[in-house]
C-alpha cells in the first residue's frame, strides 16, 4: 500500500506519496483545486491520504473520499506527527515529508469531522454573527457622530434604534451625511429578522435543541450554537473533556510542589464560550430561571468577584448541558440542586 501526505495551503499545497518502505513515489506543489488534485489521485489505486485539519480540510478530504481513498484529517496539535521535522527549520516541503512519514508510521491522531448538517447550522450561525456585528458598527457610529455634536439617542432595543435616531433633532446637515449608513441599518432589519426566525424554527424542530432550551438562561441560539460546536456527544468521554474542548477551564503550570493556576485557556470556539457567559448573565439578574443557580454563582461573587463567578458559571451551565445532551434529560432543577450543594 501507498501513503500519501498533503501540506494543505489555500492557494497551493505540498504532495507527497511514499511506499511502506518508505521509498519516494512522487513529491510535487500543486494549486489547490479539485482539478489538480484529480490530475494526481484519480487515476491511483487507493491510498491512506494524511492531512491536517484546517478551513480546507474538509472539501479537500471528501474530494479525495470521492476519488476512491481513505483519508486521515489530522490534529494539528499531536506534536509527535513531526517527528520528522526540524524545529528551525520549517518548510512547506518538510512538513510533506513529515506528514508523509507519520501517515506511513502511524503516528497521527486524528481529529473530528463536523458532519455535513451542523456545518450547514455553523454557517447559519456565523452569518448572523456577521449580521449583528455589522448592525452593532453602524450604531455605534451613529451614536458617536451624534454625541459629536452634543446629541444623544434615547436607550433602547437594536430593532427601534433608526426610529429613536430619527427622534433626534439632529441639522439637515449632518443627517445627509449619515443617511447612507441609516438606510443600510434599515437594509440589515428584516435580513436579521429573517435569521432570527431560522434559528427558532430549526431549534424547536430539533429534538436535543428543545431538550437544551429548557435550561436557565439558554435559547434558541445558544442552544443551536452548542450544538453546532460539540456535533455529537458520544465523541467526550465526560463534562471535564467538553469544558476543556471549550477553553473554559483554568491555565495551570504545576511543578512539583508549585501549584499555579491562572486565567481559562480559551481555547477552542470562542463563539460558543461567549453565549454560554451571556446565559449566564440571565441567570445572574433573573432567580426565576434558576433559584439554586441564581443564589450559587452570587455567593461565588461574592467571594471572587462577578467576573470570575460569571465565567464559572457558564463552565457549569456546559457541563449541565452535556449532560442533558448525552442523558437525554431535560434540564432536572432539584438534580442540578443536589450538584451546586455538593460543591
Amino acid at each position: 500500500m501507498e501513503y500519501g501526505a498533503i501540506d494543505l495551503h489555500t492557494k497551493q499545497s505540498e504532495i507527497r506519496i511514499v511506499t511502506a518502505e518508505g521509498s519516494v513515489v512522487l513529491h510535487r506543489r500543486i494549486a489547490t483545486t479539485r482539478a489538480a488534485l484529480s490530475g494526481i489521485f484519480a487515476e491511483r489505486s487507493r491510498l491512506r491520504i494524511l492531512l491536517e485539519s484546517s478551513t480546507e480540510s474538509e472539501w479537500v478530504a471528501q474530494h479525495l473520499e470521492e476519488l476512491g481513498h481513505e483519508v486521515v484529517v489530522a490534529d494539528p496539535n499531536y506534536a509527535l506527527m513531526y517527528g520528522q521535522r526540524h524545529r528551525r527549520i520549517k518548510t512547506d516541503r518538510r512538513d510533506a515529508i513529515a506528514l508523509g512519514e507519520a501517515n506511513r508510521l502511524g503516528i497521527y491522531r486524528t481529529a473530528h469531522r463536523v458532519s455535513s448538517a451542523q456545518r450547514m447550522v455553523r454557517r447559519q450561525l456565523q452569518v448572523r454573527d456577521q449580521l449583528i456585528r455589522m448592525r452593532t458598527q453602524i450604531i455605534n457610529l451613529l451614536r458617536g457622530q451624534l454625541r459629536s455634536e452634543g446629541l444623544r439617542i434615547r436607550s433602547g432595543r437594536a430593532e427601534s434604534f433608526v426610529a429613536r435616531y430619527r427622534a433626534v433633532a439632529a441639522s439637515a446637515a449632518l443627517r445627509a451625511v449619515l443617511e447612507p449608513v441609516v438606510e443600510a441599518l434599515s437594509a440589515l432589519a428584516p435580513l436579521i429578522a429573517t435569521a432570527d426566525a431560522w434559528a427558532h424554527d430549526t431549534a424547536h424542530g430539533d429534538a436535543v435543541a428543545r431538550r437544551l432550551m429548557t435550561a436557565p438562561g439558554v435559547g434558541p441560539i445558544t442552544a443551536l450554537t452548542f450544538q453546532a460546536a460539540l456535533d455529537t456527544v458520544a465523541r467526550f468521554g465526560g463534562p471535564g473533556a467538553v469544558t476543556a474542548y471549550l477553553g473554559l477551564v483554568p491555565q495551570e503550570a504545576t511543578s512539583a510542589e508549585r501549584q499555579r493556576r491562572g486565567p481559562i485557556t480559551k481555547a477552542g470556539p470562542g463563539r460558543l464560550r461567549a453565549v454560554l457567559v451571556q446565559a449566564s448573565w440571565a441567570t445572574w439578574r433573573s432567580p426565576r430561571s434558576s433559584a439554586t443557580l441564581h443564589a450559587w454563582v452570587h455567593r461565588l461573587a461574592d467571594r471572587r468577584g462577578k467576573r470570575i463567578a460569571i465565567v464559572a458559571l457558564a463552565r457549569r451551565l456546559a457541563r449541565i448541558l452535556f449532560a442533558m445532551w448525552r442523558d437525554r434529560r431535560d434540564f432536572q432543577p432539584a438534580q442540578v440542586g443536589r450538584a451546586v450543594v455538593a460543591a
